[in-house]
């Protein structure tokens, strides 16, 4: 059996009117002279002669006197204010002329709840139920009838104080756990407040989400409806704002969108709602504004506030909104007709020409469901094989021959006709498809050229068009690899087409992505070259190997001195840096005539021939060409650093 540690707090107070008593107790409880003396020598003996002191089997106690019951109250808050409590108290019944013993445990219970308590009594005045209705049913009481026997006191001594140091462990064990509890409950609610506000708010911007934003529009159309005051509901959709997404990354995007929030809520009055609809739209319920003339002058002020730029990665970001409004009731009685027609007076903005506001008028969401009903047939075109590649030359300035085309894809859509890529790629980008688009075009552009060279058609070189997302995906050089792989076509024979902004982006993720193409033999060209904001120093770093003149530089060649001069400083830094330079959108003689004396390597353009269907390309080039074939000197023309190390390790 485990030994019983030796006891704690041994304070003990003799309340008894009879001196005598006092020293009964002191002798059966109190040290005794020659108990001290025997335990001086022993802890001496054992200071000399080591090992440990005897441990005397009989406890002793402090002992305090009181002679009345109010003197030993009195004794009782006093230890209790030094700190130094009793364990527990010998109250005699009996103590003329002051309190009984009964009043005496009231009083101190009172003043000290925790003192354990025995009765001593000779007599039988009390009995046991007058007791027990003055004092309870206490775990603290127990009743020593006189004259008591010596092992008795000490029983009653021992077990109590040992009672009165248990209860206060206890006490200390379950303080600790209700603070335990207390701490965790309140981490609890501090959790469910926030895991609430997550629910009702949008993690990036803070403001109000979808659910939220249903809340108080139900508020807003309940007191509108009580107080027969109108309130507008507005959408607001950041223009170009995929562009911004693609071209910077992300992060920036997030960021410009966390800025906009601000400038939002910055705008309205506090009893108005700014929320995030999702992307890059919010929602602003403008329950202070009574007429459609106070939203159109929110909306203008929401215009201002956002004309500034936005500073991200050490650029300044212009955006725009296009706001569509809908006023309640004129517009709508529900929920859902209010956000469907303010969507559809925002799309009437943007159609405007963006970076405007309209008020919603009957018929526009005729426009929107045209749009939803055409996102969901272009969800269909890849699997339906409703897409097609026409092939639009890439001619030597020089020698006039045709050894290289560019792919562009067409929507062959069953009512609506030939769709152009510019008015379905947006729409593509937006839904999410550019991806499975843009994979299709790659493999069947492999596919076709393949198929040529196996059918003796003069070898071509095609090149294909990527999204700024599809040069992202971490899975890009693998599904060109893939490509290539299925129709059997050596890489050399391939190139892709890549705008400033989507290579600029991340320039260094660029190198990495573009020096795996290049590796593989992969041509590369830059798109649209001039007007995003290359770097130079990066330029000569990317292992790149045509640039593109975007057609705005060509229309006004010959008459714009500027554009001119623009034009010759292209070809100049192309040439020093070792790469060949393709005009676009080449349409007339002279046009031509100028870039053969610049030193253009390359153009296309309606001047040689419009974009064509496979099976006309063919006999356009068969008629316009001999059977030469693209020559190992032809393919070596490629500039690319790392496509010349793999010709030369090849060779």
């Amino acid at each position: 059996m485990a030994s019983i540690g030796p006891l704690g707090n041994k304070r003990i107070l003799i309340i008894d009117d009879n001196a005598s008593i006092h020293a009964d107790f002191r002798k059966v409880l109190g040290a005794q002279p020659e108990h001290s003396a025997q335990a001086a020598l022993d802890v001496l003996e054992a200071n000399l002669f080591g090992g440990d002191a005897a441990v005397s089997a009989r406890p002793n106690f402090d002992i305090d006197s009181a002679h009345q019951g109010k003197e030993g109250v009195e004794m009782v808050y006093q230890a209790l204010s030094e700190g130094r409590p009793y364990a527990m108290a010998f109250v005699d019944m009996r103590m003329p002329p002051g309190w009984d013993g009964l009043k005496t445990i009231e009083r101190l219970w009172a003043t000290d709840p925790e003192v354990q308590v025995v009765i001593c009594s000779a007599h039988t005045d009390y009995d046991w139920t007058e007791v027990v209705q003055r004092l309870g049913h206490s775990d603290k009481l127990l009743v020593l009838r006189k004259p008591a026997e010596p092992i008795e006191v000490m029983q009653c001594a021992t077990a109590l104080c040992r009672k009165w140091e248990n209860d206060r462990l206890l006490r200390g064990h379950v303080l600790r756990l209700e603070d335990l509890v207390t701490t965790r409950t309140r981490g609890l609610e501090a959790a469910n407040q926030q895991l609430r506000h997550l629910a009702t708010h949008d993690a990036l911007t803070g403001l109000p989400n979808r659910v939220l934003l249903d809340d108080r529009l139900q508020q807003a159309i309940a007191h509108a409806d009580r107080d027969a005051r109108p309130f507008a509901l507005m959408v607001c959709d950041l223009d170009r704002f995929k562009l911004i997404n693609d071209s910077l990354g992300h992060r920036a995007g997030d960021e410009l969108l966390q800025e906009v929030a601000q400038r939002l809520t910055a705008v309205v009055r506090p009893s108005d709602t700014v929320a995030r609809f999702g992307g890059d739209e919010f929602v602003l319920i403008g329950t202070s504004i009574g007429d459609a003339d106070g939203a159109v002058a929110l909306a203008a002020r929401v215009m201002d506030v956002l004309q500034a730029p936005v500073r991200i990665a050490a650029i300044d970001i212009h955006t725009s909104p296009s706001i569509g409004i809908a006023m309640y009731p004129d517009d709508g009685i529900t929920i859902q007709a209010l956000l469907a027609h303010a969507d559809a007076a925002m799309y009437s903005a943007k159609q405007q020409g963006r970076g405007k506001s309209c008020r919603y008028a009957p018929g526009m969401d005729t426009g929107t469901e045209d749009r939803v009903q055409f996102e969901s047939e272009l969800h269909n075109a890849v699997t339906l094989d409703q897409l097609r590649l026409y092939y639009q030359p890439k001619v030597d300035t020089q020698t006039g021959e045709v050894r290289s085309a560019e792919a562009l894809v067409r929507w062959m859509h069953p009512t609506r006709g030939i769709v152009s890529p510019a008015e379905f790629i947006p729409l593509a980008e937006e839904c999410g498809l550019i991806g499975a688009i843009g994979g299709w075009v790659i493999r069947e552009a492999c596919r076709q050229t393949r198929a040529w060279q196996l059918d003796g058609v003069p070898t071509l070189r095609v090149s294909v068009n990527l999204s700024a997302s599809q040069f992202r995906d971490s899975g890009l050089v693998d599904s060109i690899r893939a490509a290539l792989d299925d129709a059997g076509l050596e890489a050399r024979y391939l190139e892709v087409e890549l705008t400033e902004s989507a290579v600029m982006s991340d320039p260094e993720k660029s190198i990495a992505v573009l020096e795996h193409l290049s590796a593989m033999g992969v041509l590369v060209s830059v798109d649209d070259f001039g007007t995003g904001y290359s770097s130079m120093s990066y330029l000569r770093r990317f292992p790149i190997d045509k640039l593109k003149i975007d057609r705005v530089f060509i229309d006004e060649i010959v008459s714009r001195p500027e554009d001119a001069s623009i034009v010759r400083a292209i070809v100049s830094l192309a040439h020093s840096l070792r790469l060949k330079v393709v005009a676009e959108g080449v349409e007339t003689p002279a046009q031509l005539e100028f870039l053969r004396t610049a030193g253009c390597d390359e153009y296309q353009g309606y001047h040689f021939s419009r974009p064509l269907p496979a099976t006309e390309f063919e006999r356009l080039i068969r008629e316009s060409q001999t059977q030469d074939v693209l020559t190992e000197d032809d393919a070596a023309r490629t500039h690319s650093k790392l496509s010349a190390f793999v010709h030369w390790r090849g060779s």
